[in-house]
């Protein structure tokens, strides 16, 4: 019991005023932590629906290359010595849910590769348009499964910590405080009893 500040009314005014600010600590992050578990669930669910529809269109979009190469011949060589910029890059921006920085990305269209629409000009050009369209949806998906990921992660640490605040407060510094509190109303009331005895005799 070394801790334990002696039984004065100015530590019991200290101590109510603690308790108070723990209380109204720990409903604000019980708020929080249900928020975070909502938009945990909401991720989870939208990973779920990107992997799924991710199989389907990664087959699609291989099966559109081989009928690519079967119709134009082998043009990998004529795509690798082109002078060609990304298309494509990606933008990292960031998420605010209750206060947790979430990391989105987000596809940005460049309009480089333009040097590309040579390509199959001598056959097959159709089904090389149609298998960079299918990798373009695939890299879109894969982008924002990039995305979803990156923040269920960060998400999921973050929960852990606002529910390690959240039983801290609620299993030892409230009733830590309370016991304090308890303790302090007793002696007051043992000190009072002890001047009321004195004052009578």
């Amino acid at each position: 019991m070394s801790d334990i500040p002696p039984p004065t009314r100015m530590n019991q005014q200290v101590f109510k005023g603690k308790k108070k600010a723990a209380s109204s600590g720990h409903r604000l992050l019980k708020k929080k932590a249900d928020a975070l578990k909502v938009k945990f669930r909401d991720y989870a669910k939208a990973i779920a629906e990107t992997k799924g529809s991710m199989a389907s269109d990664t087959s699609a979009a291989f099966f559109s290359l081989t009928a690519a190469t079967y119709a134009a011949g082998d043009f990998h060589h004529k795509v690798r010595e082109g002078n060609m910029r990304a298309r494509v890059r990606v933008g990292a921006g960031v998420d605010n849910v209750a206060g947790v920085k979430l990391p989105v990305f987000t596809q940005l269209d460049t309009g480089g590769g333009q040097q590309a629409e040579s390509l199959g000009l001598t056959g097959g050009g159709s089904k090389i348009d149609a298998c960079r369209t299918k990798f373009e949806g695939l890299l879109t998906a894969l982008v924002k499964l990039a995305s979803l990921q990156t923040s269920f992660v960060t998400l999921d640490e973050a929960m852990k910590v606002t529910n390690r605040r959240v039983n801290a407060l609620e299993n030892v510094t409230i009733p830590k405080i309370e016991g304090i509190l308890d303790y302090i109303s007793r002696e007051l009331d043992e000190l009072e009893r002890e001047d009321f005895t004195r004052l009578k005799k």
